[in-house]
Formats: C-alpha cells, structure tokens, sequence
C-alpha cells in the first residue's frame, strides 16, 4: 500500500465531506434565506441525494465513509485499519471546514451555518442522535460488509436512511457526523453542545457496528488490508486497496 494510494483515498474523503456539508448544512442555509421554502423534507431530501451521489462518485475509490463516526466503526470492529483512521478523519474534517467557510462567504452567517444545536435539551438531544446513528451504522454495515445483501442497493439504502433521520433535523440538527458539525461550529463560533456532536455518533455507531457483526453470525471480520466499501460488498477490494 503506497502513500500515493493513502492520499488519494484522504483526498476522496475531502471532497465526498466537502460536497455533503456544503448541500447539506447549505441546505439549511438556503431554506433560511429563502424564508422556509425549503422545509424539513427539502433539507432531508438534498442531505439524501448528496450521500447517495457522494458514494455512487467516491464509494470505489475510498469507501465513501465522509463521516468520522463511520470510520471509527469500521476500526472498532477490525474492518478497517488503525493507520488510515487519522488521515480519513483529518481529511473530513478539513473537508466540511472548507465547505462552511465557502457558504459564508456566499451566503453570510444565515441560518446559523446550519450548524446542529440540541433544541432539545443536551440529555434527550443525545438519545436522538445516538439513536439515530445507530440506526444509520447498522444499515451501513450490512450494504458494506455482508455479502448476502443484493448488490447495488448501498447507495440508495444508506442516502435514505440519511434522508428519513434527517427529518428529525427541528430536534438535534440530526446531525450522525461529526465532521458536519465541526464545519459549522468551527466557522460560525456555534459550540453549545457540541461534544454530544462527537459522542452520540461514535459510540452509536460502533454499537451497530458490534451488533451487526453479532447478527450476521456468518464469517469473522475481514482481513483490515481489505475495507468495506459502499458501493456493494461484492467488490469487496474495492474503496483504493487493491
């Protein structure tokens, strides 16, 4: 595995971060300026059809994790390996950094940059977003990681499970990602609760991560040269290790 090979997988992680924070929280952002035209569904629907397209684009090249959360799952249960989680995890977040700060070049500091905020007090605001994540790993690593799972289905399986949990967005910002809401905290100033931004996701998803390896009950976690990818399990080489 060469570094060459490494940097473009980190690059593909930026720019699959960058695109989903920029149509994502901009989203919010423009239904803020466009005085509600957008609506729940709307922002569910762009933050749905940005991952779909991020990991139809970048799913063979890096995996199409675009979520530090998704990452630190993957390692947690030997699905991926522990020297690319910091060059995956710096690549996101630079990548949704970025993003924020072209939307506020562009559009200002509207809507608060879509950055998530627990509207819901900070213990039920972690309920929702642990859950929420759970529930979004676990689709994940059964289009990423079980074969029986028919192929071609991961893009659209994982953007409308991102699509449906969105829709919970007036709560928490439903955010599952710590990079989406790193971009904005860090470029609106908007810290309130954000560390649940950061804990919900990770330990959520490595739960999913741990009960779907549990549920299969099928063959032991894959050798960590070979990472799930989600653009099907059947190019299982596939997301830049070959």
């Amino acid at each position: 595995m060469s570094s060459g090979q490494a940097l473009r997988r980190a690059i593909a992680e930026a720019i699959g971060t960058f695109f989903l924070v920029l149509i994502g929280p901009g989203a919010v952002m423009v239904d803020a300026y466009a005085q509600g035209a957008l609506g729940p569904t709307g922002i569910a629907l762009a933050f749905a059809f940005v991952v779909l397209a991020m990991i139809v684009a970048l799913g063979h090249l890096s995996g199409a994790h675009i979520n530090p959360a998704v990452t630190l799952a993957f390692w947690s249960v030997r699905r991926f390996p522990t020297r690319e989680v910091a060059p995956y995890i710096g690549a996101q977040c630079f990548g949704a950094v970025i993003a924020a700060t072209l939307l506020r070049l562009v559009l200002g500091p509207i809507g608060g940059l879509g950055a998530t905020v627990p509207h819901v007090g900070i213990g039920r605001s972690f309920a929702v977003e642990w859950v929420l994540s759970f529930g979004l790993m676990l689709v994940i690593a059964a289009v990423a990681t079980d074969r029986r799972v028919p192929d071609g289905l991961a893009a659209i399986a994982v953007g409308l499970t991102v699509g449906f949990c969105a829709l919970l967005g007036p709560l928490t910002g439903s955010s599952m990602n710590p990079a989406r809401s790193f971009g904005p905290a860090l470029v609106g100033g908007q810290w309130a609760g954000h560390w649940l931004y950061w804990l919900a996701p990770v330990t959520g998803m490595m739960a999913a991560a741990r009960v779907y390896d549990v549920l299969r009950h099928t063959e032991g976690p894959r050798s960590a040269r070979q990472p799930p990818t989600l653009t099907g399990v059947q190019g299982e080489v596939s997301g830049g290790y070959e």
